[in-house]
C-alpha cells in the first residue's frame, strides 16, 4: 500500500525536522532521568512509543463523540489506562527494569509529547494517520534517549547493557591510561549531552535550509 505524502510526513517529520525533544523541547525530564544505562532508556523509549501510538489511535477513533469541554479528561483517561497496562506488563515480564524506571513510567501520563499529539493531531485526523504520527513521535523521542544513554553508560561505567566494553587493561588501576568519567552518571551531564545534540541538530538543519 502506497503511503500518502501526509502519512510519510507524520512518521518521518518527528524523527528529524520536527523532533519532539530537539525541536519542540518536550519530554526532557525523562531524557535526563532514565539515560544512565542503555537498557532502561530503550524500554522507556519503546513504552512511550507504544503509548503515544495507541492513545493517538483510540482518541482519533472516538474524537467525534468526545464533548469539547471534557476532551482533556477523556485523553488523560485513555493515556492513564494504557500506561497502567504497559506498567503491569513490564512488572510481569521485566520486574527489575520496571523498578528501575520507577515513577518515570507513571509520569508518562503527563508527558507533554503525548498530550501535545492528542490535542494537536489525533483530535483532527483519521485513525491511520494518527497511529503513524504517534509512532513517529515515539521513535523520535526514543532515539534521543538511546543516543544519550549510549554515551553516558559507555564513558561513565565502561559498559553497555551491563557488559564490560572498555577493556580492564586500559584502566589506570591496571597500568593503563583510562578512567571512567563519573560526571557522565550525573543528571547534569545528561542535560549537557541533550544540549549538544540540539545544537548539532539545529546547525545541520540550518545549513540545509
Amino acid at each position: 500500500m502506497a503511503l500518502s505524502k501526509k502519512t510519510k510526513e507524520a512518521f518521518l517529520g518527528p524523527l528529524n525536522a520536527n523532533n519532539p525533544v530537539l525541536v519542540q523541547i518536550l519530554g526532557i525530564c525523562s531524557a535526563l532521568a532514565v539515560t544512565v544505562q542503555l537498557k532502561p532508556a530503550i524500554v522507556m523509549g519503546l513504552s512511550v512509543t507504544i503509548i503515544v501510538a495507541l492513545s493517538n489511535l483510540v482518541v482519533s477513533l472516538i474524537r467525534k463523540s468526545i464533548p469539547t469541554r471534557i476532551r482533556i479528561i477523556i485523553q488523560l483517561v485513555v493515556v492513564a489506562a494504557l500506561v497502567t497496562i504497559v506498567s503491569e506488563v513490564l512488572k510481569a515480564f521485566a520486574y527489575d527494569l520496571a523498578m528501575q524506571l520507577s515513577v518515570y513510567l507513571g509520569l508518562i501520563i503527563t508527558n507533554c509529547i503525548l498530550m501535545g499529539r492528542l490535542e494537536a493531531y489525533a483530535m483532527t485526523n483519521d485513525p491511520w494517520d494518527s497511529l503513524v504520527d504517534g509512532l513517529g513521535n515515539g521513535f523520535g523521542y526514543a532515539w534521543i534517549l538511546v543516543v544519550v544513554a549510549f554515551v553516558r553508560e559507555l564513558f561513565g561505567s565502561g559498559k553497555l547493557f551491563g557488559l564490560q566494553i572498555i577493556p580492564e587493561s586500559w584502566y589506570v588501576a591496571n597500568g593503563g591510561f583510562y578512567e571512567n568519567c563519573g560526571m557522565m552518571l550525573m543528571p547534569a551531564m545528561a542535560l549537557i549531552l541533550v544540549g549538544c545534540i540540539i545544537w548539532f541538530h539545529r546547525s545541520i538543519n540550518d545549513e540545509k535550509k
